[in-house]
């Protein structure tokens, strides 16, 4: 079996809850460091234009958004489960809630001014245009929109309250009991809060949450070792792409395989990759793509926040 392959950095939310997530199913993985902002050519020649942090390579296969990256370690390792039998429906659609409304609260917080000049304040006066440049495109194009600070601050303890009551009343030391994809999708968001003293207190002032965000980080990352991304390129050049899913499943919009297809995210980092539609099913699309470095890949997306178009 080929190995998990993490392409990520360090200070990307998304990259600490598929971490974390690797951490709780206990799981080993190699780990490729990209850069935090564009040009990421060696992510690119695997994913064919995806841009967003992080994306999963298990061998010639590719998958993008840690929703689905959810699932593909579910397959991985059944147990601990990210999706509790009963639960799945759920957790599920917690977990797509917080890594859209709570993840926008989120960095509408963390981009306050006091807040970024605590941050970026050691780094270089181009390096910081460069990377608030960078952002300012990867949110644009797409349907997320900026929260306005004044009403993030508003919402705020809302939010906050709701979860301490959910904590104080759960049956478990967990958001729905038991550990699952809905606990990792809104730790992230807390740990990108706790980045600084500025808006760490919009976690540590609610002791429940606190409480639980340290039980959910006690998971781990599980073990990681070091892969260049030249090294990654190679291991999907001299791969095969598994076997594809079997389902009996007719996509509403009448694409079917064998179509030349584009897909793109529609919150935002909106970039399309293009290929051929190998796979649509009711959670996943898979494309197949060929470049001249890595070789031929399969490109999985999730259906839920993706669109497609005919090429």
């Amino acid at each position: 079996m080929s190995e998990l392959i993490l392409h990520h950095y360090e200070p990307s939310p998304f990259a600490k809850k598929a971490r974390l997530m690797l951490g709780y199913k206990q799981l080993s993985w190699r780990s490729v460091e990209i850069p935090r902002i564009m040009p990421k050519p060696d992510l690119m020649a695997l994913t064919g234009g995806y841009r967003k942090t992080p994306v999963l390579q298990v061998g010639a296969d590719i998958y993008c958004d840690t929703a689905l990256i959810a699932r593909r370690l579910e397959q991985e390792k059944a147990g601990p489960a990210l999706f509790p039998e009963g639960q799945e429906f759920n957790v599920a659609s917690f977990a797509l809630w917080v890594d859209s409304v709570i993840f926008q609260h989120a960095v509408t917080l963390v981009f306050q001014p006091e807040s970024i000049a605590v941050r970026m304040g050691q780094l270089p006066p181009a390096v910081q245009q460069a990377f608030l440049a960078d952002r300012a495109k990867l949110f644009s194009g797409g349907s997320t929109t900026r929260l306005p600070a004044d009403q993030a601050r508003s919402n705020w303890p809302v939010l906050m309250g709701r979860l301490q009551q959910q904590l104080e009343r759960s049956e478990g030391d967990f958001l729905f009991g038991e550990p699952s994809v809905a606990d990792f999708s809104l730790a992230h968001c807390l740990w990108f809060l706790k980045g600084t003293p500025v808006t760490a207190p919009l976690v540590d002032d609610y002791p429940e949450v606190a409480a639980w965000f340290g039980r959910v980080l006690g998971f781990g990352e599980g073990a990681s070792s070091p892969l260049t991304a030249a090294e990654a390129v190679e291991i999907a050049r001299s791969s095969t792409p598994a076997a594809l899913p079997r389902e009996d499943f007719r996509d509403p919009n009448g694409f079917v395989p064998g179509q030349k297809v584009l897909v793109a995210a529609t919150d935002y980092g909106v970039d399309p990759v293009e290929g051929e539609l190998l796979f649509a099913g009711c959670e996943e699309i898979i494309l197949r793509r060929e470049d001249e470095r890595a070789g031929l890949v399969h490109v999985h997306f999730p259906r839920l926040g993706f669109r497609i178009e005919a090429r």
